[in-house]
């Protein structure tokens, strides 16, 4: 009988701010995280409005997760969530003085560092337990929540660039490490898709500094990868951040292959959809 894993819950004692682009609006922006009570909300100071990182409030999944509220939405939340979930920091009001939170060096870890820093352990807070077996598919792809003692994730891609092909990255957050293991990921694109995202208002901020591009079988960026499956494991980071819209640590086991946001979103969705997939408990 393995026990079940109390996940880490910390709350913030400072003020964090981060500077940088979005990498699909190419609009400057900072944002300043607060501490806050309950839930991790939004509030735009350039147009005014707030919104909740909830899957009740997921707007759009085409290559990023954008959260809205009436008139008021916040795109690429995805990997800012993803490094609040990993430290078990639930409670925040971010500050966000435009569309899109920046991407940074396009991956987790500066968002990681800075929170970790500004925060503390506290005991107690929540979590949901999955109790019943809830998977989607969309096309050649799926995803997947198994009941487990856990939070373990369980990735799968394939794509044709031979730079990427098949890759496979598993993470148990009971036994491994995020930071060393998941963060670093960067977030990834093809070099021939650059013109024609941007003509449809995506990737209008990326760059070799905050994206690894590909272009066939080639990695373009001069430092290479951080990992040899960096593109399977930033798809693992993707989904901690995205799951991490359940507002709550999700125990369970986490599988999908050819998956992504709006895989993610409608997973999330099926789960909460009957009372008996889940339960809801303290940590």
């Amino acid at each position: 009988m393995v026990d079940e894993y109390a996940p880490p819950a910390r709350r913030l004692v400072r003020p964090v701010t981060f500077r940088g682009v979005g990498v699909h609006t190419g609009a400057d922006v900072a944002c300043v995280v607060n501490p806050g009570e309950d839930g991790v909300r939004f509030h735009r100071t350039d147009t005014g409005g707030t919104v909740t990182a909830s899957w009740r409030h997921v707007a759009a999944t085409q290559l990023q997760t954008v959260i809205r509220s009436d008139e008021t939405s916040v795109a690429t939340v995805e990997h800012f969530m993803s490094a609040m979930s990993a430290l078990g920091i639930w409670a925040a009001e971010v500050e966000i003085d435009g569309p899109e939170v920046p991407i940074l060096d396009g991956s987790a870890a500066p968002f990681l560092a800075a929170l970790a820093d500004a925060s503390e352990p506290v005991e107690g807070g929540r979590a949901v337990r999955v109790l019943q077996p809830v998977s989607v598919r969309i096309g050649r792809g799926f995803a997947s929540l198994l009941p487990f003692p856990s939070r373990r994730f369980d990735v799968g891609i394939d794509f044709a660039d031979a730079a990427i092909g098949e890759q496979r990255a598993l993470f148990d957050f009971a036994a491994g490490d995020y930071g060393a293991e998941v963060a670093p990921a960067r977030t990834f694109g093809r070099l021939k898709d650059i013109k024609r995202l941007r003509r449809r208002g995506f990737g209008r901020g990326a760059s070799l500094d905050n994206a690894v591009a590909v272009d066939g079988a080639t990695v373009v960026n001069p430092e290479g990868l951080r990992f040899a499956d960096e593109f399977a494991r930033h798809k693992l980071l993707d989904a901690v951040g995205d799951l991490a819209l359940a507002e709550a640590p999700i125990l369970g086991l986490y599988r999908s292959h050819r998956g992504g946001h709006r895989l993610n979103y409608a997973l999330l969705d099926k789960l909460f959809a009957r009372a008996e997939n889940f339960q809801l408990l303290p940590n």
